[in-house]
């Protein structure tokens, strides 16, 4: 395949002819939209399809497929464009085939606590359904993402230290396949032993192996007593060390956020946090009865004495925690209002959680050696954390710097045993880490890409050279 020019008339091309007459005016070259469709909120370089659709089912998007799998025409698809590794450009033009019209809740099942959903409803849409049924869905990436997409990339977030990632949260799937097949994997039953995982498979593989239509979610229910509070610290490793502990004392808190001292203070300039100072701090969320929330609270308050935590400041109510927690969703827009015309550069690495202090501290003091003000975020609860570089992207010699120093940081994750990703994927921007991460089982990885994708339509040029 080879790269496309952005701006021609492609109206008049067989595949869009195609498409055209199945889908009429929902598929579109407008050079905005395509512009549109051709990247995410990352660094990289934008490459924007030769048409977009908009289907409306997953018998429509069959059809698509079957057209494009036709004339050997890449697929590419999108969701809210929310991915952070370049998973939505179209580095060799073809089709987007965005689902954000396929937004319907399919089913909900109360009883059971599951519903099935399409690929382009977005978390915050299926709670706001799910609102009065007592249920719902807690997995919270920070974007408000669409859930195919947050499938796809095997989307976590703020949740997951209690609640698990997509991978523990996803019972079934809807696929389409590159040769146009509708395919269904999983189903309701708490457990099966029947056949090959195949849910597991296409849950985290980034589009590169089929088009997810329908989602089929696992739910909890809305917890009794829901309490957050806030947590400051003499110095960092303080408070990763109170994390670790937590966690290997088995204490069931619902998040544990770290925001360092940097990081807190921009967050509190850009979100108005007035009443906390730029210091190390930790936010939790306590889920469970009122008697549970106070155990867990008391049992949490014994260890961050132990590293000189400051008292909780707490919040109960729900516009309180929603402001809390809206303002650390809002790390990354607190740091680019820090340098306006600089753009942010996210690492994603996770460690197991006992090599978490010592990872932080190796990273802080590796950005600032290089010469970055690079404040670190993190979902410290099950290991994963981020530090941010703000960089002018045109800058030969700064970008480089910032690459080298994340080439660092995720090697030196890898030597702890962690993963060069633990939300945000491999996408274009990672391909060679996942092959030191996994060696040898990369070419088995290759070989199922090439099986259920001999013709390479499927989100070419992600996760894996070919």
């Amino acid at each position: 395949m080879t790269k496309v020019i952005a701006d021609f008339d492609n109206t008049e091309t067989p595949v869009v002819i195609e498409l055209m007459g199945l889908l009429g005016d929902r598929v579109t070259t407008s050079l905005a939209v395509r512009e549109h469709h051709g990247h995410g909120e990352d660094y990289f370089a934008p490459y924007p399809p030769d048409a977009v659709c908009f289907p409306h089912s997953t018998e429509e998007v069959s059809e698509i497929v079957k057209i494009c799998s036709k004339y050997k025409t890449p697929i590419v698809p999108f969701g809210t464009g929310t991915s952070l590794e370049g998973h939505v450009t179209a580095p060799y033009g073809g089709i987007t085939i965005d689902l954000m019209q396929m937004n319907s809740v399919v089913e909900v099942n109360p009883e059971d606590m599951d519903c099935r959903v399409q690929a382009g409803v977005t978390r915050k849409e299926v709670n706001e359904y799910l609102r009065d049924t007592g249920l719902f869905f807690p997995i919270d990436p920070g974007a408000d993402a669409s859930i195919g997409g947050m499938a796809a990339t095997r989307a976590s977030g703020t949740n997951a230290v209690r609640y698990g990632t997509m991978r523990e949260n996803v019972l079934g799937l809807t696929v389409v396949t590159a040769d146009g097949r509708i395919i269904k994997t999983g189903g309701r039953a708490k457990k099966s032993s029947a056949g090959y995982d195949l849910t597991r498979l296409f849950v985290g593989s980034e589009g590169t192996l089929g088009v997810i239509t329908e989602v089929q979610l696992k739910l909890y229910g809305i917890p009794e007593k829901i309490a957050s509070a806030v947590c400051q610290f003499p110095s960092t490793a303080d408070a990763a060390d109170s994390v670790i502990l937590t966690i290997q004392s088995g204490i069931p808190v619902a998040r544990i956020e770290l925001l360092d001292s940097l990081m807190m203070s921009w967050t509190i300039n850009y979100s108005n946090l007035d009443n906390y100072e730029a210091k190390p701090t930790l936010f939790y969320e306590f889920h469970g009865t009122e008697s549970s929330v106070e155990e867990q609270t008391q049992a949490v308050r014994s260890i961050i004495d132990d590293f000189g935590g400051s008292a909780f400041q707490w919040t109960s109510s729900t516009e309180e925690r929603n402001k809390l927690w809206q303002a650390r969703h809002d790390a990354y827009h607190a740091c680019i209002a820090q340098f306006p015309g600089k753009q942010g550069i996210s690492t994603d690495v996770c460690v197991p959680i006992s090599r978490l202090a010592e990872c932080i501290m190796a990273t802080e003091q590796d950005t600032l050696a290089s010469g970055f003000e690079s404040p670190i975020v993190g979902h410290v609860g099950d290991g994963n954390f981020h530090s941010i570089f703000l960089v002018d992207i045109n800058d030969e010699e700064e970008m480089k710097r910032a690459k080298d120093c994340n080439d660092r940081i995720i090697q030196r994750a890898l030597a702890m045993g962690g993963t060069c990703t633990g939300e945000h994927g491999i996408g274009v921007g990672k391909m060679d880490f996942l092959i030191a991460e996994h060696d040898e089982a990369v070419s088995l990885m290759r070989s199922l890409k090439k099986a259920l994708d001999p013709e390479n339509i499927m989100n070419p040029g992600k996760v894996l050279r070919l």
